[in-house]
This record gives structure tokens, C-alpha cells and sequence, in this order.
């Protein structure tokens, strides 16, 4: 996934203050940034185009460990926080996360494993994988 950032440098900044994340490739203009078993492509704003309004409608999510870490390290960067599991960060973007335990999806072992995670499944998650024949 691409999202458009004024500054690289900045974006780098925020992003790495909410998510443990590594810079994977860097090359004029945008930068690539690995979060666990996730990857987020940051394309720099260029000069031309201005900064738009935030699109009401438009998000994108990321899928963590701990939702309730991520929100409040997204406050305390003085960020606009809303909806109970989103925020926008400072170029506009509505950003939403969820926790790997409340959703369908997860893992493999071996990522598990790597990452030292051990995740459980929410009832409703579980709910989900039941009616689909996954668990």
C-alpha cells in the first residue's frame, strides 16, 4: 500500500514513533518501510500538488498487537484520534487498526515464532473462523 506524506523524513518519524518498523528501500521520493509481517509504501507529496482535504471515506487499516498502545502513542504525537480504532496522521491520512485477536486473520506459526508473539483469538474472531470451516 502507497500513501502520499509531505515530508519523507517526517513521515519516517511518526510512523517509526507508533509501529516498530524498518526502512526496507529508500530511493527519490518515497521510502518502504517493513512492520512486522505488513508493508507500507510512503510517496512524498510533490511540490505541485498541494495538500488535499482528508477523504471522509477513504482509510486504510493495519492489523497489530496491541490497538490500545497504538492509539495512545498516536495521541501523545498530537494526532487526531477517533472511531475508537483511528487516526489520522499529520499528512491526512485516516489510518485504522485493529488487533490480530479480534479479526479472522492471523499469523503463521513460524511468524509467530519469529516476531515472539502468541496471539488468541477474540470470541467473535473465533465465531468467524467456525462459520468458514477454519477452526
Amino acid at each position: 500500500m502507497a500513501i502520499e506524506v509531505g515530508s519523507l523524513d517526517e513521515a519516517l518519524a511518526f510512523y517509526g514513533s507508533l509501529f516498530d518498523l524498518e526502512v526496507s528501500e529508500r530511493i527519490p521520493g518515497m521510502a518502504f518501510i517493513d512492520m512486522g509481517d505488513q508493508f507500507l509504501a510512503l510517496a512524498q507529496r510533490s511540490a505541485q500538488r498541494s495538500a488535499r482535504q482528508p477523504d471522509a471515506a477513504r482509510h486504510f487499516g493495519l492489523v497489530v498487537d496491541d490497538r490500545a498502545a497504538v492509539l495512545a502513542a498516536a495521541g501523545d504525537a498530537g494526532v487526531e484520534i477517533f472511531g475508537g480504532n483511528s487516526f489520522r496522521d499529520p499528512w491526512g491520512n485516516h489510518v485504522q487498526v485493529v488487533e490480530y485477536g479480534d479479526i479472522q486473520f492471523t499469523k503463521a506459526p513460524e511468524i509467530l515464532h519469529g516476531m515472539g508473539l502468541e496471539l488468541e483469538k477474540s470470541e467473535s474472531a473465533l465465531a468467524e473462523l467456525r462459520d468458514k470451516g477454519l477452526a
